[in-house]
């Protein structure tokens, strides 16, 4: 099932929190921010919304890193529900890809739910103040991998962030799978 996130809440801050990676090294959110700014990017390995562009999630996030941008994965879905989202199956994900940032582990969903995160892939983008910034797509890609010569949405947003604080006015929201949240939670 689909789901679309709320448009940006400029201003809200991000919230810390410390998770396992796929390195097997407890990692703090925060620790990941660059000195412009940080990306959390809510993700899963089985979304097809992933799967169409997280070739493309990998290729932004190396080229924020020369504009002071950290990046953070978190998966938080169900791994009963959802088997192929287990800790192990991102391990596999994060090597398949080349991912030269942290893929962590919200086993008990708090992350998301202290974020609001809707859908996977679901964008944060937070300046330098960790004040939230963007909250939008990737680019134009839904289910399938759009042209190489999409906007590239996130990447523009978080370069804008790095030079002046600020997000643009107009976002477009991501769209993806909702997440899937455990039944007793």
């Amino acid at each position: 099932m689909s789901a679309v996130p709320p448009v940006c809440d400029f201003g809200w801050k991000a919230i810390d929190a410390t998770l396992p990676g796929v390195d097997r090294r407890k990692r703090s959110i925060f620790a990941e921010k660059g000195p412009n700014g940080l990306v959390v990017a809510f993700i899963c390995n089985h979304c097809p919304y992933v799967r169409a562009v997280i070739d493309r999630i990998v290729r932004d996030a190396n080229d924020l890193k020369p504009h002071g941008i950290g990046f953070v994965a978190i998966s938080s879905n169900d791994v009963e529900t959802y088997p192929e989202d287990s800790f192990e199956k991102m391990q596999l994900f994060a090597k398949k890809h080349d991912f030269t940032f942290p893929y962590l582990y919200d086993e008990d969903q708090s992350v998301a739910r202290a974020y609001g995160a809707v859908c996977t892939p679901d964008f944060f983008g937070f300046n330098r103040a960790l004040e939230l910034q963007y909250r939008g797509r990737l680019d134009a890609s839904r289910k399938e991998t759009g042209p190489s010569d999409l906007r590239r949405d996130l990447y523009e947003a978080m370069v804008e962030i790095a030079r002046t604080g600020r997000g643009p006015a107009e976002q477009v929201a991501s769209i993806g799978c909702s997440i899937k949240w455990k039944e007793h939670a």
